[in-house]
Order: structure tokens, then sequence, then C-alpha cells
């Protein structure tokens, strides 16, 4: 047990993970809690997250389901960074607020849903192995505009594959997504990804809501580059794996894996 946050609950190992986790995910509901605290059953996910929730460590709010219901989510509190010492943050929500759309933590949950399935779930390759992933608050450069959804890397016997991944719900026009190739262009000749990240070379994963969605992204993609952009779907991540050979270049209809020879 890790200790009591001086208002009747003790804090346990698992909590101060789930804590500083939400300094990453930003906010999670339940399935995805499971994951990183873990609790071992939805019952005692449902009663740790209340008691946290009543202890002022974790906050409450909720989102529209397309059935009626509504879906509780879970941020972080100012006491709850404290606890865990990591910075505070997360969408700045009324606690039990109710949402009907949010689309801010909708993009956040599937981002969550990806660093869950790269960092919890061992990679079922041999000698294949998650080292790390990083979220952004701010440009990757200073005097651009330029934020991933998130970095990843992962270790396999031919090298490290490094990647910023682009979560995309259908919500950006491919104007947007124009200017977002042409920044990762540049940031890629500017020489500043091995410095910021000790690798030599990065890849771009976008990873759409959908085929014809990404068959959109591909085309605006392949006028300006052919060059290290990859893409698949959500769907095709959660049936088949993220090293399947789901992948797609700028050009050509091959479907590769991450981890072959580019």
């Amino acid at each position: 047990m890790a200790g009591t946050n001086g208002k009747g609950i003790v804090v346990q190992d698992r909590d101060l993970n789930l804590l500083r986790e939400l300094a990453v995910m930003r906010v999670v509901d339940r399935e995805q809690a499971k994951v990183v605290a873990p609790f071992q059953s939805t019952t005692r996910a449902n009663v740790r997250l209340l008691a946290l929730t009543r202890a002022g460590l974790l906050r409450r709010f909720f989102l529209g389901t397309s059935g009626g219901g509504k879906k509780a989510l879970y941020a972080l509190s100012p006491n709850g960074a404290k606890l865990a010492e990591v910075p505070y943050r997360g969408p700045r929500r009324r606690r039990d607020e109710v949402f009907v759309a949010d689309f801010f933590v909708t993009h956040q949950l599937s981002i969550n849903n990806l660093y869950c399935r790269l960092k919890y779930h061992p990679i079922p390759m041999e000698n294949t192995k998650f080292v790390r992933w990083m979220s952004f608050f701010e440009p990757l450069q200073s005097g651009h505009s330029l934020i991933p959804d998130g970095y990843a890397e992962i270790a396999h016997p031919t090298g490290t594959l490094a990647a910023f991944l682009e979560i995309d719900l259908g919500t950006e026009g491919l104007t947007v997504w124009k200017g977002k190739v042409r920044e990762y262009l540049g940031y890629a000749l500017s020489g500043v990804f091995p410095k910021q990240f000790s690798n030599e070379r990065f890849r771009v994963l976008v990873i759409a809501n959908s085929e014809r969605r990404l068959q959109s992204i591909r085309t605006a993609v392949a006028a300006e580059t052919e060059k290290i952009f990859w893409f698949t779907t959500i769907e095709s991540i959660e049936s088949d794996g993220f090293c399947s050979p789901i992948w797609l270049r700028p050009k050509g209809e091959e479907r590769r894996s991450l981890l072959q020879t580019p």
C-alpha cells in the first residue's frame, strides 16, 4: 500500500499508477482505468473509481452515448496531481457535468485506446516490445503549430520503430491535413528530430475512423509526398493488431507491417 491522502482512503499503488497515467492520458473511461490500474473486475473498478472521486483525487463527469445513456469519465483533480507528483492536466469540466458531445474527449479516448494497446498488451512478435510513449502539450518546435497526438517507440530485432501518431475521427478538413504534411516534412528536414528523440528517423502513422476517410487523407498526403506516412484504420488495429500487415503507404495497394524493411 502507498499510504493515505488524509481523507480516510488508503491510497494503493494501483491508484497512484492511475493518477500518474492520467497526466499522460488526460481523461479515461472505466475500461481504460481497468487496464492501467489494473482492476480485475468491473465491480471493483466502479467501487474504487467512486471512492477516489469522493476522496477528491479524481474529477468525474459524463458523456452522453448514442443509446441515450451516459458514460462516466475521470480526470485528475488538483489534489490527485499533487499526491502523484504529476502535472495537473486534463479537461476542465464541472463535477458530474453531462455533455452530449465533446470532440476533445472523444478524440483523447481514441488516443488512449491505442496507448493502452501498445503499453499494456504484449506485442505477439518475438523480441519485439513497447519502449515508450510521449504525449505532447505544446508544438514540437518553437514557432510552429504541429502537435502530434502521440509518439511511440517499439524495439524489434532489426531496429527501433519511432513514430508520431495521428488519430483522425473525420473532423479536420483536408486543407488542415495538407498543412500537417508540410509541417512534418519540414520537421524531418530540420535535423531536430534526432536531437530531441535520439533516433535517426521517424514515421507518421495516420489512423482513420473509416476506410473511406483513410483514402481521402491518403490522396491528400500523396499529392505532397510519398515518404514517412503510413495509413490504417482503428478497426484494422482492433481486429488484426498494430504490427500486422494492415498499413498502406501514400501510393500503392500493398498492405504491410510496420516492422518490415521500409
